[in-house]
């Protein structure tokens, strides 16, 4: 990363990816921007994002010092900071479907946004940290409300994780442990246009190794739209009976 970020807390926003982009091109410094509500936030491919009672609501923006070939594996890399940022915070474990959702055993509690020019790079989170009535196939990360104290710190711990993790080499960014935290690993799958296949490993760029009926395909963030399961995985034996969809 190019310069270590400046912060910038503000009460409501229409897009924290947006404002952070703006605030990259005013100062010419990285910026994290925590905003505790907004009203125009989206979600990958222009997916609505569902606001909950309390939130994370963060955006990195930044020049990265990888090659921009590399960039796609960034919201991999973000994925792997927050669980290790919500797990220092709360003790609670999440796992990952690739590329970048989040989930717990009660749901899928948020997800990563990443948007790159040809100069800079903007990540954005979006975790649900308490939900009173959560949306059908949405869930929260605690089932009490932390207040509000704890999101600024959080969203803290999240980009300092994602910084450090950005200044080692793109092969190094972080396979193993992705590897171990991805439920999609072992499922049968489908992918836009008309992909069907078993998800078998992490490969060392980043990809998603699919077994097909025809071979083996490597899918990448970047040019796959939508990875869903083709049925409800069975993760017990890896979970320990936890983790569900």
């Amino acid at each position: 990363m190019d310069t270590p970020y400046v912060m910038l807390e503000v009460d409501r926003v229409v897009s924290t990816q947006d404002r952070a982009a703006e605030a990259l091109e005013e100062t010419g410094r990285s910026v994290l921007v925590v905003a505790a509500h907004q009203t125009g936030g989206r979600g990958r491919s222009g997916a609505e994002w569902w606001e909950p009672d309390r939130a994370l609501l963060a955006s990195l923006a930044f020049h990265p010092a990888w090659p921009p070939q590399r960039w796609w594996i960034i919201p991999l890399v973000a994925a792997l900071a927050i669980r290790q940022a919500v797990f220092e915070s709360f003790a609670v474990t999440m796992m990952l479907k690739w590329p970048n959702d989040l989930f717990t055993p009660r749901g899928k509690v948020g997800g990563i946004l990443t948007e790159a020019t040809d100069e800079r790079v903007v990540v954005g989170c979006g975790l649900n940290l308490w939900w009173s009535a959560p949306r059908e196939g949405a869930a929260a990360v605690l089932v009490n409300d932390p207040g509000a104290a704890v999101v600024a710190p959080l969203a803290r711990l999240w980009a300092d994780h994602l910084q450090q993790r950005l200044t080692g080499p793109p092969e190094a960014w972080g396979r193993d442990e992705y590897r171990d935290a991805c439920w999609t690993l072992g499922t049968e799958i489908v992918w836009e246009p008309e992909g069907r296949g078993v998800a078998i490993d992490i490969a060392p760029d980043g990809g998603l190794i699919v077994q097909t009926a025809t071979g083996r395909e490597v899918l990448r963030s970047g040019a796959v739209r939508s990875v869903r399961a083709a049925t409800l995985p069975a993760r017990e034996e890896r979970t320990g009976g936890e983790e569900r969809l």
